[in-house]
């Protein structure tokens, strides 16, 4: 079979299109005929090493943390899925394997498809959507009524939480650039600001908000000032660093590390399938352009989440 692998890390050049024997699932497995995986920062981080020191990664490593496609075949003690079955997964980050023709996937990582969405753009939701999902209700505590500031909303795991969030019950602000604005209204957020002036304090948003979730990096100084935007007994979550936590105020502080979960990756489906979550594709590139897509992604140019399309 066809695949893209690194057998070092580096720059976008270690990328290699090669022919590999085609894997088979070992107890507990599922061998998936990929449509499609998608880019997500994580792999670039993978690919030049700079998470090495944290996962244990084997090389030759083929990238591609998200996976949609249709099942091949089961290994032993694999029950559920039958060949021929649509199904979506976040596969685990050491290992990965989505930008190829076939990958192995553990069973419990596995969920049914969207029937609502074209399998091929199935595969943006996985990683965002777990990390919008762990973010929104593990880390946030999101429920009816709660007022929750979300900052960096127009990208692709912020888009998600402004969804969950409203589709919850919860009061949303959503911060991003203007170009995202008429999609945020359109996922139901109450107020939509452009990008904070973080001198000038909560109120000049409305807040402070009994949750803020933030997925821009931003320096020290700026996260501290971030934290003043958390009301008394109120959290802060992000999946872009530690925001830190004001113990005086009763202000907690979590940051996400994402994981796989089959069975919360099922309730995201079936939020896409009833209409209440949006998946958001700005554009599909063949898996031969993956290591154009890192570059892209490097550069800043890439115009939004990215369905990497398998050989």
């Amino acid at each position: 079979m066809k695949t893209m692998r690194f057998h070092e890390f580096g720059r976008s050049e270690v990328l290699s299109y090669e022919d590999v024997d085609r894997p088979v699932p070992g107890a507990g497995e599922v061998l998936v005929r990929v449509a499609a995986t998608s880019f997500n920062p994580v792999d670039d981080h993978i690919r030049a090493g700079a998470l090495a020191g944290m996962l244990p990664i084997a090389l030759p490593y083929v990238p591609g943390i998200d996976l949609a496609g249709t099942v091949a075949a089961l290994g032993a003690g694999v029950t559920g899925p039958e060949a021929g079955d649509r199904v979506v997964a976040m596969l685990p980050l050491d290992t990965a394997g989505g930008a190829a023709e076939y990958a192995l996937v553990p069973a419990g990582s596995l969920a049914p498809a969207p029937r609502s969405t074209a399998l091929a753009d199935a595969a943006a939701l996985p990683l965002t959507g777990l990390a919008a999902w762990q973010t929104a209700f593990e880390l946030a505590g999101l429920k009816p009524g709660r007022t929750v500031l979300v900052n960096g909303a127009g990208g692709a795991v912020g888009s998600l939480v402004v969804q969950l969030a409203v589709d919850a019950g919860a009061h949303v602000t959503a911060v991003d650039t203007a170009q995202h604005a008429d999609r945020l209204r359109g996922y139901g957020a109450d107020r939509v600001v452009e990008p904070l002036d973080l001198a000038a304090g909560p109120a000049a948003v409305g807040g402070p908000f009994e949750a803020v979730v933030n997925h821009v990096r931003l320096p020290g100084e700026d996260l501290a000032r971030l934290a003043g935007y958390v009301a008394d007994g109120g959290v802060a979550a992000s999946t872009a660093g530690p925001i830190p936590e004001d113990p005086a105020r009763g202000v907690r502080s979590a940051n996400l590390w994402v994981r796989s979960d089959g069975a919360q990756l099922a309730e995201l489906v079936a939020k896409v399938d009833a209409g209440a979550l949006r998946i958001h594709v700005a554009d599909r590139r063949p898996v031969t352009e993956l290591a154009a897509v890192h570059d892209d992604a490097g550069a800043g140019r890439l115009p939004g989440k990215t369905v990497v399309l398998a050989p």
